[in-house]
């Protein structure tokens, strides 16, 4: 009895902590809502009150469904040893209640929320349980009425804005959760896609991230060992920049430049007299959307070819160029059945761009020679660079699914010693060091984990080997490091005979590359010689009783 009544008067003063922190957050979101009306003296005012009103109902709703899931894992864990099967069994029953809260609570506010979901969904360091139950709201964005989508158009490109076009669909032929876009015809006959930002999303913006860094926080408080500060910055760094279409539209350009000598992708071009902060017009660039497997398959373009390629472009952005398009789920890449080996990509939405830092860039080709040639050592000093000390033996599991004492060659599975080897060290992980991990990642990393999340996810769909996106990430890390003989952060390299040293060890990893490649190539070729063997054998075989049975009766 006593024991009941002590867990019942926790129960109590959790409840009034929960609701303290409601009264407090939703003030606060009021408290910002008003500020910034006030603080914003060109726009319109009903468009304000608006916002501030649907942040305050959204913050609400986020706090209900936060403080459910946290009551939700208090007691559904209490007296349960953290090492136990039976803890593990519910914790992943807790993981997938409280995900199916969230996705409604995405649905619900729409928005910056669906985009948030999606952000969680990419990242492949939270429970499973979260990113196969929100990597739903890819497809879940609802369309704007059209009459504030017009009340957009005429504040950016004048009120006779249709006078612009010979004829604009007014059904959006894409909508996401900041923007839709509609297919339109210009004088001169040109088609574009225009692409239109939700109105008074930057005032919701600013009462979303406050609601989400006060849950996060709280969060925090409750349970120490789960941390998210390092979410919430990415993601609110990331959706800033989204909402500049002038920044993305600069951010296409120099894509496309860097890409020009790659045939197999497109960039729409950007009519620039029909592009502000808030509408962005480019040309309209049709396709399959690249995970459509029945319709690749209907216009006779292979789906690993597709993968191919696609990792491949991201693999020279990030290894090579160091400016990488930090959004590419499914919606935002297209497959044409034109261009060179009869399809080509259309890269879409690069609102979202991370810079990398240029010795960020070139320590991240490092740890992929390392990875490549299984040089434990040199893992574990690029993950002191990197600030992660003792994490850094993960990232051979992280990347490429080998432990950092695996003698398997890259773009082969763990053996079963290996795997109960990992089992039982991942069992001795708690949530305090995932957090501790992300926290200490530098954001860089953030952005190529959540980007290779998304590709690992499309590889598997075009139903092809994961070893497809290993080797183009070693070959392009390869290439990006034969930039680096530039003086960089070995001033010893100006000697010429460093130079040739240099050149030397660059050759040597990209001939152990090309020879791993040509390996896996042979071995494809291998399997598909002995299963054409196979069928010509059957089919033979087939006709032999065919003739047997035909004598017979004869």
């Amino acid at each position: 009895m006593k024991q009941k009544r002590r867990l019942s008067m926790k129960a109590v003063r959790f409840f009034k902590f929960s609701s303290k922190t409601i009264a407090t957050a939703t003030a606060l979101a009021a408290a910002a809502a008003l500020t910034i009306q006030a603080s914003s003296k060109n726009s319109d005012r009903f468009d304000e009150i608006r916002a501030g009103f649907d942040g305050i109902l959204r913050s609400s709703r986020a706090i209900y469904t936060v403080t459910l899931n946290t009551v939700d894992y208090k007691y559904s864990l209490r007296g349960i040893h953290s090492d136990s099967d039976e803890y593990r069994r519910k914790l992943a029953e807790v993981h997938h209640r409280s995900a199916i809260r969230i996705l409604k609570l995405c649905e619900g506010n729409k928005g910056f929320y669906v985009k948030a979901g999606q952000f969680v969904a990419a990242v492949r360091q939270v429970p499973k349980e979260y990113s196969s139950t929100l990597s739903s709201l890819q497809d879940k964005a609802a369309p704007c009425q059209l009459n504030a989508i017009k009340k957009v158009l005429a504040s950016n490109l004048g009120h006779d804005w249709s006078d612009l076009f010979s004829s604009f669909d007014e059904k959006p032929i894409a909508a996401a959760s900041i923007a839709q876009v509609h297919h339109a015809v210009l004088k001169d006959q040109s088609e574009v896609a225009v692409k239109v930002q939700y109105p008074g999303l930057k005032y919701l913006m600013k009462i979303d991230i406050i609601t989400m860094d006060l849950l996060s926080k709280a969060i925090s408080w409750i349970f120490p060992e789960y941390r998210f500060d390092w979410m919430i910055s990415e993601f609110e760094r990331a959706i800033s920049l989204e909402l500049d279409f002038i920044q993305e539209a600069k951010n296409s350009e120099r894509t496309a430049e860097n890409l020009k000598s790659n045939s197999m992708v497109r960039i729409p071009r950007v009519f620039w007299d029909l592009t502000t902060s808030h509408v962005l017009t480019m040309e309209y660039c049709p396709g399959i959307k690249v995970d459509d497997l029945d319709l690749l398959k209907k216009n006779k373009i292979n789906p690993v070819k597709v993968a191919k390629a696609l990792v491949e472009v991201f693999a020279e952005m990030i290894f090579v160029h160091g400016f990488l398009h930090g959004d590419p789920h499914p919606g935002n890449i297209l497959v044409s059945p034109e261009g060179h080996d009869d399809f080509s990509l259309i890269l879409l939405d690069h609102g979202v761009y991370k810079e990398l830092d240029q010795e960020f860039r070139l320590e991240y080709c490092q740890l992929w020679k390392a990875l490549i040639l299984q040089d434990s050592k040199q893992i574990e000093l690029l993950g002191e660079n990197f600030g992660v000390g003792k994490y850094s033996k993960y990232f051979p599991i992280i990347f490429t699914g080998r432990t950092v004492d695996s003698k398997a060659v890259l773009g082969t599975g763990m053996s079963a010693e290996e795997k109960n080897k990992l089992k039982l060290e991942l069992k001795s992980l708690k949530m305090d060091d995932i957090s501790s991990f992300m926290e200490s990642l530098p954001s860089d990393f953030l952005t190529i984990l959540r980007t290779d999340g998304l590709l690992r996810s499309i590889v598997s769909k075009l139903g092809a080997s994961q070893r497809i996106r290993l080797f183009a990430y070693a070959k392009y890390a390869v290439y990006g490091l034969s930039r680096k003989l530039e003086p960089l952060t070995d001033p010893a390299l100006d000697s010429v005979a460093s130079q040739l040293k240099a050149t030397f060890a660059y050759l040597r990893l990209r001939l152990f590359v090309e020879l791993m490649e040509l390996l896996y190539m042979v071995e494809g070729f291998h399997r598909s010689l002995v299963s054409r063997i196979k069928l010509v054998l059957a089919e033979a075989l087939d006709m032999l009783v065919r003739i047997s049975s035909f004598s017979f009766i004869k």
